[in-house]
């Protein structure tokens, strides 16, 4: 009997493979051969699992974008009765990235960051995950000034997407050191602290006179 070949399970171990060299070299330093060397099967394996490189770099980078996803749930789940606040500091904390363990994370992140600018398939799947990210973190907001004066006055979907911006750039910061990860966590707190306590602003009239309520 020809033995069964986990076809999901290479697909992965491939993945993994990228990553690793991608850390390592950058993703152009990524070739169909070292990944074979690296993951520990042939060249034809590789080649039967993704038809392309590029389809093989989308492979990879959705496999990360699953991981952090799957530790922002992580956290919202962990503990139920925490408010929407808090779990939007521990989500928005995840995907910056800024843990000592995902250092290697974060480098491989930004690898496909860069190489997304000039690949439309990379792009299109980065888009993906900051759309993902910025509903969770939209409904978060939402669900934290539910019932408050800030329910007036912010846009949950407009800080949504400046958290998501910000956790973004404390990566990079991070990685090439103008930051370190306690500086970082420093300015996140502040912003998000800043979410909730800035004062309140009526809303704005076309006709130029304040909103009664």
């Amino acid at each position: 009997m020809p033995r069964q070949v986990d076809h999901a399970g290479r697909r992965r171990l491939i993945a993994e493979a990228v990553c690793r060299l991608a850390d390592e070299r950058g993703l152009e330093g990524v070739t169909l051969r070292d990944v074979a060397t690296r993951a520990q099967v042939s060249m034809g394996a590789v080649q039967r699992c993704f038809r392309t490189k590029e389809e093989m770099l989308v492979f990879a980078l959705e496999q990360i974008g699953e991981r952090i996803g799957e530790r922002v749930r992580a956290r919202l789940v962990e503990s139920p009765a925490q408010s929407a606040g808090t779990a939007l500091g521990h989500a928005a904390t995840e995907v910056s990235l800024l843990r000592d363990e995902h250092r290697a994370e974060a480098r491989v992140w930004l690898a496909f960051v860069a190489q997304a600018a000039v690949s439309e398939p990379l792009a299109r799947t980065l888009t993906a995950n900051y759309a993902d990210l910025q509903e969770a973190f939209t409904r978060l907001i939402a669900e934290a000034v539910e019932g408050t004066d800030r329910a007036v006055s912010l846009d949950p979907r407009r800080e949504a997407r400046t958290l998501l911006a910000l956790a973004d750039g404390l990566t990079a910061h991070v990685l090439i050191g103008h930051l370190s990860a306690p500086e970082a966590h420093e300015v996140l707190d502040a912003h998000l602290a800043g979410l909730w306590e800035r004062p309140v602003r009526a809303p704005h009239h076309p006709n130029g006179s304040p909103g009664t309520r």
